[in-house]
Order: C-alpha cells, then structure tokens, then sequence
C-alpha cells in the first residue's frame, strides 16, 4: 500500500489537486471534510459551546470565527479539540485496504504527521492568489491572515515535501502538472 499526503498554505488548491490525483479510482481522505463534519455533531458542538463560553442558540461556526479574530491564541485552543478527532479518523481511514491512498491535510507537517506517508506533494500558489481565493469562498482577509501565520512558511514546508505542485495558472495548467506529477509518482 502506498500513502501519498497532499498539504500546502491556505487556499492553495489543495482539494483541487487532491481530487485531480485520486480521481475516482482511489480513496481521498480530506481532513477539511472531517472538520466540516465535526461542526453537524452535537457532542461536539458542546464541547465548543463549553470551551470558548458560546450562545448555543447561535450559529457556533459562525461564532468560532469571531472568537479566533478576538484572540489567535484560540486558534491552538480549537485545534487541541478538533485535531484529535481527525487524527483518529486519519488513523482508521489508513486501515482501508487499497493499492494507494490519498490524504488531503492543510496541517500535515505542522501537525508532524509526516511519518504516515510515503510521498508528501506541497502545493503551492502565491499569497496574493491565495488571498484571492480565499475572499471569493467568503473568507475575509482577518482570517485568512491568521490561518496563513499558522502554517510554516511555503519555502520550508517545501523542502520537507516530495514534491511540489504549482498552481498559479489556469486549471488546464494545474490538470497538466497534475498528470506529470503522478507519472513520476
């Protein structure tokens, strides 16, 4: 089996690539996915509400963006509670029995998960593209600033990486590069 990681700075195109390397033919486990998920549990909303002291009548995701504006330190605090969730659905999704896995996670070095794979792909977009992005998907530049601060610089998460996927084009560029990169893989 092989375990190929997909990581990069915010809004960078991860999930594009991602899907473009897993197509149909593999398993994709996205790490933004399990979060989206954890915000639709009840169990794990109380723990949100408990924790930051939230109107549980409010929208919490709504209300957890205003929190980590106020103090970025809330930030570590909200990945204390959701990293262990993904970790442990990381850990179960490595158990599938498939010739190669994919593995879409924003946090992948930071969260020193690198020795789960065998080949780790760093995309990588330009901070003013990526802003860009980030804006068009409703974001705001508070957030994406502090989100982007959180992750390690794009010049050292590279070198750590196996491979570097660079997604400042078109997406005919990107699918090109894409098919390239999966030859050599």
């Amino acid at each position: 089996m092989k375990t190929i990681g997909i990581t990069g700075s915010i809004a960078s195109g991860k999930t594009t690539v991602a899907h473009l390397m897993a197509g149909k033919k593999f398993p994709l486990f996205s790490a933004d996915t399990i979060v989206s998920n954890l915000y639709k549990k009840k169990n794990f909303n109380k723990i949100l509400i408990k924790k930051f002291k939230l109107n549980s009548k409010k929208q919490i995701k709504e209300q957890i963006k205003l929190v980590l504006k106020r103090n970025k330190d809330n930030l570590y605090k909200l990945e204390s509670i959701i990293h262990p969730f993904v970790q442990k659905e990381m850990i179960s999704f490595l158990k599938k029995k498939n010739k190669t896995l994919f593995f879409e996670i924003p946090l992948l070095i930071e969260s020193k998960l690198n020795k789960y794979f065998d080949k780790i792909i760093f995309v990588e977009a330009n901070k003013k593209l990526r802003l860009k992005r980030y804006i068009k998907k409703k974001g705001d530049k508070k957030t994406f600033s502090l989100l982007d601060k959180r992750q390690i610089p794009a010049v050292l998460k590279k070198n750590i990486c196996d491979y570097t996927v660079n997604n400042n084009y078109s997406l005919a560029i990107l699918k090109k590069n894409v098919k390239n990169l999966i030859k050599k893989i």
